[in-house]
């Protein structure tokens, strides 16, 4: 399981025009699912998403996590962070996990977010989304389980 954590002032995403999910100050999560993942992966990772300490303090210091600051999050589902560009000039995705395994990952990571009290919306999946991501910072990081 692979996330790109962007703190965010705004996040949304659209889906043929319309605005399917919304927030304000927080994270857009870009998550991509790969073969072997579980309950653990995702479990590990919510833990760590929701008390990683990424947002600034009084101070501007970054010792504030998402549940302190009351932030939101939107989980959009990403296979493409399991790209392979190694050889040749168009990537294989052959890493990442098909639909049938990955929908129902995407789908349990956002309801632990939720489970640990942050306010979480999702993308589409498999949907053609269009992700607004005012970053902050600009803060990106990347977290592996």
């Amino acid at each position: 399981m692979r996330l790109v954590l962007q703190r965010v002032t705004s996040g949304s995403v659209t889906v043929d025009g319309k605005v399917i999910a919304s927030i304000g100050p927080g994270l857009v999560i870009l998550l991509g699912i790969a073969h072997g993942d579980g309950e653990a992966q995702a479990r590990l990772l919510a833990e760590k998403v929701a008390h990683l300490r990424i947002f600034s303090d009084e101070q501007g210091k970054m010792n504030l996590s998402l549940l302190e600051t009351g932030g939101e999050a939107i989980v959009v589902s990403q296979f493409t962070l399991y790209a392979d560009a190694r050889k040749g000039r168009r990537p294989s995705f052959t890493d990442a996990a098909l639909p049938d395994l990955a929908l129902p990952l995407v789908e349990r990571f956002a309801a632990l977010l939720r489970s640990l009290g942050i306010p979480t919306q999702t993308g589409e999946f498999g949907a053609h989304m269009l992700v607004d991501i005012a970053n902050d910072g600009p803060v990106t990081i990347i977290l592996e389980a």
